[in-house]
């Protein structure tokens, strides 16, 4: 078993300035698991950024296929912590077993699907426009254009995937992939789980001779803006609340040199519920979203927190399919006492707000760190209106129905909505022309729209978009889940007469890298 010492992990070793004084806290009792931690100093985070900085010269330039390895190599590192690393998560984050053994895998998974990536190269976007000489009135120079990496890169640990989304989750993943060193700020509500992990990535770099800077994670409450302000820094990928993603983002404009934070936020994931829908399998559909919108304690980024259809008997009929199904739902542990609070706020709001009444609760919470399920049931002006206690999403087990007039009501009140993650259509055949209105509309709206589902699943893959317009993220532009997540961390350079010597082996003429490239408007990997 792996030691979890609470230190720093700076260029390759473990750091602490001060004494070690933030304690894990068992997410279910609230006391201390007797794991603690050491505050980070400002002076270690310039250590850790400084190290990612040197180690970017060199790392940046390693090939596809070392940083395919690489990933690989965490993978296996993290399999080898065994069940030590999901039995430290289960006490850190109270989520089940069952769970954690499936994020594990997840997070294999993915590490394991961008070595696939790197290895296919059409993530370096590699252009060719040969040289016309004799092209009149005006010869043309040889263009060639790929993809480099940022620089070192901010990551946050995310509290609800204490595997996933955190130190090598996602955006640490997608940052190495495209040959930027990660500087990580770990989560206080899983800071053990987050000295597993890097353990793991740190033996990595060793047995793949990487430079010690390419990986580095810091602890503490007080250090993520002096992180994001760091000159050295040039990206930030960041899973959290809309005011801890906005105070980054405004951080990371307000520097003299701007630079990107990828932060997803807030969002409501409305799902439309049509007509036909509805007579055929109204009571399936309603024990289906109370599900989702209670999995995991409603502790999901795309968890169903809005439920609109047009008003009839059957709607009517469904909403009370919708309240037994939230009265059945059991009590569940959240990630902490800070998130169990600001739940509990969140519905207290609900409750004091014009417009909204409380439709029904779950069971009654049995232990001090439980929650109990809420349905809310809104007028259909709060909808129209683009009411803000609408539109903020109450993190936790708890979902808003309405019904409207009609369509046109229905097409006017979503498009009042801000941006999505996700928006959901559940219809059947009989549906399609609403069907299709709707996924114009929604296309507008969210990152992702799915038919006859539910959001809380997302698929880590070639097509999946984690990602939405304002404020589901601070840039709808990309993903946090998928291989075009990578997109989010390198920039494009074209290189004009450039000897073959000293271009990238993606634009070379004999194409080393054996990758399709985009030659004179033609798609091939032959060579030139």
């Amino acid at each position: 078993m792996l030691q979890i010492l609470g230190q720093q992990f700076i260029d390759g070793q473990r750091v602490a300035a001060n004494a070690a004084a933030l304690d894990s806290i068992d997410a279910s009792s609230y006391a201390a698991t007797g794991h603690q931690f050491c505050q980070a100093t400002l002076d270690e985070v310039n250590l850790a950024v400084a190290a990612a900085q040197r180690a970017f010269a060199v790392y940046s330039q390693t090939s596809p296929e070392q940083r395919a390895t690489f990933l690989e190599e965490i993978a296996t590192q993290i399999e080898a912590l065994g069940s030590q690393l999901q039995d430290v998560a289960v006490v850190e984050t109270g989520l089940p077993l069952g769970r954690l053994q499936g994020e594990t895998g997840r997070v294999t998974g993915q590490l394991r699907l961008f070595a696939t990536l790197l290895r296919r190269g059409d993530f370096l976007g590699a252009r060719i426009d040969l040289a016309l000489p004799e092209r009149k009135p005006l010869p043309r120079v040889d263009l060639r254009q790929c993809k480099i990496a940022l620089g070192p890169v901010a990551v946050f640990g995310a509290s609800n995937f204490p595997l996933a989304f955190s130190t090598a989750g996602g955006d640490t993943v997608a940052a190495l992939a495209a040959g930027c060193p990660v500087v990580f700020k770990a989560h206080s509500g899983h800071m053990a789980t987050a000295d597993l992990v890097a353990q793991a990535i740190v033996k990595a770099i060793e047995v793949c001779q990487l430079p010690t800077g390419t990986f580095n994670m810091i602890f503490g409450a007080r250090v993520g803006a002096d992180l994001v302000a760091h000159p050295q820094i040039q990206a930030v990928g960041f899973t959290g609340s809309l005011e801890g993603g906005m105070a980054l983002y405004h951080i990371a404009q307000n520097r003299p040199q701007p630079i990107p934070v990828f932060a997803e936020m807030s969002s409501i994931n409305p799902v439309v519920v049509l007509p036909n829908a509805l007579a055929q399998r109204g009571e399936q559909i309603a024990k289906d979203t109370v599900a989702s919108f209670t999995l995991g304690c409603g502790q999901f980024c795309t968890k169903p927190g809005l439920i609109v259809g047009v008003k009839s008997p059957a709607f009517d009929t469904f909403i009370q399919q919708l309240v037994a199904s939230t009265q059945a739902a059991a009590p569940q542990v959240m990630l902490n006492a800070g998130t169990l609070k600001s739940y509990q706020h969140g519905v207290q709001a609900l409750n004091e707000e014009a417009g909204f009444s409380c439709l029904a609760q779950g069971q009654a919470a049995e232990q001090a760190s439980q929650a109990t399920a809420h349905l809310f049931q809104a007028e259909q002006s709060v909808l129209l209106s683009g009411n803000a206690k609408l539109q903020h999403e109450v993190f936790g087990p708890v979902s808003i129905v309405i019904a409207v007039d009609d369509v046109a009501t229905l097409h006017a009140g979503l498009q009042a909505l801000a941006g999505q993650l996700t928006a959901t259509i559940i219809s059947e055949d009989a549906d399609l022309a609403e069907a299709g209105e709707l996924l114009q509309l929604l296309s507008h709206k969210a990152g992702r729209v799915l038919f006859n589902g539910f959001p809380t699943g997302v698929e880590v893959s070639d097509a999946m978009v984690h990602g939405g317009p304002f404020p589901a993220t601070s840039d709808a532009r990309g993903t946090s889940v998928g291989t075009a997540a990578i997109e989010r961390f390198l920039r494009p350079v074209c290189y004009q007469n450039t000897p073959q010597a000293l271009l990238p082996a993606a634009l070379q003429d004999h194409n080393p890298l054996g990758i399709v490239r985009l030659v004179n408007g033609q798609w091939n990997a032959a060579a030139l």
